[in-house]
């Protein structure tokens, strides 16, 4: 199971994906500052000291098999401008005659976590970037199905969810607590097996354009 979670770099034309390290603290705290209303529903660190509080409680993750975090490099200059994990590794329970591959393998995850700073929001990044996730999770760990969820008042993720060619599941009520306090409702998307062709065709082709 270590080498399954050994993932990255991974490097793309304007996006590079890089296990997320006490490195990155600088530049997470950096990339965190200017629009910061944005963040209201989302877990982003304000300082220094939170921001290796948030590296901690990945790398903690990673321990348990629960979390793969990078942080998100601008590739034309180097710089770190946000985050994005893996998390939420799902283990079904395969009567053993159908089960597909070996015990321990998870089949299926949540791709989250993700913030970009105001900056590289729009520009290319994050699609670029979940595009290098989901051929991780489709054509090496072969998962049959990525989940990406939001707080459901979050329009701007919303949008983005959906704009990489994710299917809208549902709203589940009161799903969890949300970062500004409130019961929050989440906004539920999906990517299957069966749809990840066409998503990766999709994505492919609006960074070329």
């Amino acid at each position: 199971m270590d080498d399954f979670f050994a993932v990255g770099p991974l490097t793309g034309r304007i996006a590079r994906l890089e296990p997320l390290g006490d490195q990155h603290v600088p530049g997470l705290v950096a990339a965190a500052q200017a629009g910061r209303e944005r963040y209201a529903l989302t877990d982003v660190p304000r300082d220094e000291q939170e921001a290796y509080r948030y590296v901690k409680r990945a790398a903690d993750g990673l321990a348990e098999g629960n979390i793969v975090a990078f942080a998100v490099v601008d590739q034309r200059d180097g710089t770190v401008v946000g985050s994005t994990r893996f998390c939420y590794f799902e283990h079904w329970r395969w009567r053993e005659e159908y089960r597909r591959r070996p015990a321990g393998i998870p089949d299926a995850c949540e791709l989250g976590g993700t913030w970009l700073a105001l900056h590289a929001q729009r520009t290319g990044i994050n699609r670029e970037a979940k595009l290098l996730m989901l051929e991780v999770a489709f054509d090496r760990w072969r998962l049959r199905r990525v989940r990406l969820r939001t707080d459901a008042r979050n329009e701007r993720s919303r949008a983005a969810i959906a704009g990489i060619g994710a299917r809208l599941d549902g709203v589940l009520r009161a799903d969890s607590a949300g970062y500004d306090g409130a019961v929050r409702d989440s906004a539920t998307y999906s990517i299957t097996e069966q749809d990840w062709p066409e998503v990766r065709d999709r994505l492919a082709a609006s960074l070329v354009r």
